[in-house]
């Protein structure tokens, strides 16, 4: 018996289970806990540790970072994109673009519609007009204005042309009492083109199709509007010719029929010494005011607006060139 109970044997030992602690016992506990020390669980060398590993990781982390972006800035220049043109994402073709556009909360919508025999519903529509041209009243950057611009000059370096809103015509915010048609039932609708740095327009200026010798560029002289091969004809002065030209057509028969004659302003089409755009501090695109004297009430008209030039190209499909909007008037 006694040799059972030597150094061979096994003493055997049993796991005592934790006591039971209620829900702030245990809470407390993990705050505090007094007989190892611990808070929230660690030790104070336990944080100490983390502490540090971490300081030292978001400092790399944040070094690493800042070094990137210097490096990542050494190759831009704040003046001018690093690709231009065909070497960019927005390329060589500059889209068209129109004013008033549509609330905002109806996203997507292209439509102009109001009632004419409600002073309240065309609020908007004068509000949005007299925000897009107040940019044109009081010009910013007044320095780098050339005022010397015109059809044989175009700006000098560092300098841009100042647009000239009160040659709008009837769409000016001078002539309109800042209502732009709308309560007459002869609603402006203002067009630009957007800005591709660089960018340099070949402009439609023959008065003839043979004078044209590239057979892309003839193709797209036949597709212009018969009114603007007569513009361009009854064009006395050849530098006067120098436009982007600008269309506003019904998009089918109907729509044709219902649209009535459009007015345009200052001119038909950008003057081509506004280009190219440098990005100089106050710049600002040209614009072009398209009246619709007589559009047919109570019917959507669907129009679309081309701009024509030798290296702008037109596609409907994907609205290269162009701008659809529709106008309805109650």
């Amino acid at each position: 018996m006694a040799d059972k109970k030597g150094a061979g044997a096994i003493t055997e030992q049993y796991y005592t289970p934790p006591p039971k602690l209620s829900g702030w016992e245990s809470f407390r506990i993990f705050m505090w806990n007094g007989e190892t020390g611990e808070f929230l669980g660690r030790t104070a060398a336990s944080w100490g540790k983390i502490l540090v590993f971490y300081c030292i990781f978001y400092a790399a982390l944040s070094g690493f970072f800042a070094g990137l972006l210097a490096v990542f800035w050494q190759t831009l220049d704040p003046e001018r994109p690093k690709w231009e043109l065909g070497e960019s994402l927005i390329g060589t073709n500059p889209g068209l673009g129109f004013r008033p556009m549509p609330p905002e909360a109806h996203l997507g919508s292209t439509l102009i519609w109001y009632k004419s025999n409600r002073p309240d519903n065309m609020i908007y529509w004068h509000d949005t007009v007299n925000k897009f041209l107040d940019e044109y009243i009081e010009p910013k950057f007044e320095e780098n204005i050339d005022s010397e611009c015109n059809f044989g000059r175009i700006a000098t370096s560092g300098k841009y042309c100042p647009f000239k809103i009160e040659s709008l015509d009837n769409c000016s915010p001078g002539k309109t009492d800042r209502k732009y048609g709308f309560p007459e039932k002869k609603p402006c609708v203002y067009l630009k083109l957007n800005k591709i740095y660089n960018w340099i327009p070949r402009v439609f200026n023959e008065t003839d199709e043979s004078q044209i010798s590239d057979e892309h560029e003839r193709s797209q002289y036949r597709k212009m509007p018969d009114f603007l091969k007569e513009a361009i004809a009854q064009t006395r002065n050849p530098a006067e010719r120098n436009l982007i030209w600008v269309s506003c057509e019904g998009e089918s028969p109907a729509d044709v029929e219902n649209l009535g004659p459009v007015h345009y302003s200052p001119r038909r089409g950008f003057p081509a010494y506004y280009f190219p755009y440098k990005n100089v501090k106050g710049y600002q695109p040209p614009v072009v005011a398209v009246q619709f004297e007589r559009p047919k009430p109570g019917v959507l008209i669907n129009i679309e607006c081309k701009a024509w030039a030798k290296n702008i190209l037109y596609e409907r499909a994907e609205r290269k060139g162009s701008v659809h909007f529709e106008l309805m008037i109650d």
